[in-house]
C-alpha cells in the first residue's frame, strides 16, 4: 500500500512538471519576437537589428527548468540500474526501462537545448549584419514552431521518465514478517505424571501374623 502511494505521488509530480514545461513552452511560442517588432537601423554598410526582451525569454527558461527538475526527480527516484537493491523486475520490464531511460535522456538534451537557445534569442540585444543592397539584410528571429517542438519533446521526455520509473518499481515487496514464532516455543513437553494413590497402612496384630505363619 505504501509503495502504491509512493508511485502515485511520483507520477503526479512528474506529470505536473511535464505539464508546466509544455504550457510555458506554448506560451513562449505565442509571445516570441516577431519580425515586425525588430527595430532596424542602417549606417554606412552595416545594419543593426535591435531586439527588445520578450516574455518568451522568461517562459522559455522556465520551461527548461521544469523539464530539468522532472528529469532529475525521475532519475533519482528510479535509482541506478547497476546499484539497485531489493527484488528486480522481470527481464522484459527491465529492457523496457533501460530503453526508456536512454531515449528520455536523448530527448531531454534536445528539448533542453532547443528551449534555451530559443529563449536566449528573445532577450534584449543588438545584432549587426552586413547590408548587401539597400533592401537586403538579415535579422535572425526564432522561427515559428521551435518552442512548440520543445514542448512536445518535453512531454515525451517526462512520459518516458514515468515509464522507466514504473517498470523499475513494478515488483511488489511483501511487508509480512520474515520469521514466525514456533507453536510450542518455551513449553516443556513430556508425559503426564499421575500421582500414585497411597493407601493408609493397615496394622496387623502380632498374634495374627504368628498364627498364619504356623498354619
Amino acid at each position: 500500500m505504501e509503495m502504491d502511494k509512493r508511485k502515485m505521488v511520483m507520477c503526479g509530480v512528474l506529470s505536473l512538471l511535464g505539464l508546466l514545461s509544455a504550457v510555458t513552452a506554448f506560451a513562449a511560442e505565442a509571445t516570441r519576437i516577431k519580425k515586425s517588432q525588430i527595430k532596424i537601423t542602417t549606417s554606412d554598410s552595416v545594419t543593426q537589428c535591435s531586439y527588445k526582451r520578450s516574455p518568451a525569454y522568461n517562459l522559455g527558461f522556465a520551461s527548461a527548468i521544469f523539464l530539468m527538475m522532472a528529469q532529475i526527480i525521475a532519475s533519482v527516484g528510479s535509482g541506478c540500474f547497476c546499484c539497485r537493491k531489493g527484488p528486480s523486475p522481470t527481464r522484459s520490464k527491465w529492457i523496457l526501462a533501460l530503453v526508456s531511460f536512454i531515449v528520455s535522456w536523448f530527448t531531454f538534451v534536445l528539448a533542453f537545448l532547443v528551449l534555451l537557445t530559443a529563449a536566449s534569442l528573445n532577450d534584449e540585444h543588438i545584432q549587426e549584419t552586413e547590408t548587401k543592397t539597400a533592401d537586403s539584410y538579415f535579422c535572425y528571429i526564432v522561427k515559428p514552431g521551435v518552442f512548440f517542438i520543445g514542448s512536445i519533446l518535453s512531454l515525451f521526455t517526462v512520459a518516458l521518465g514515468i515509464v522507466y520509473y514504473l517498470c523499475l518499481n513494478s515488483v511488489k515487496q511483501n511487508v509480512a514478517a520474515a520469521t514466525t514464532t514456533p507453536v510450542n516455543q518455551g513449553i516443556a513437553m513430556g508425559q503426564p505424571q499421575i500421582p500414585v494413590r497411597v493407601e493408609d497402612p493397615v496394622f496387623v496384630h502380632e498374634d495374627t501374623y504368628m498364627r498364619r505363619q504356623f498354619t
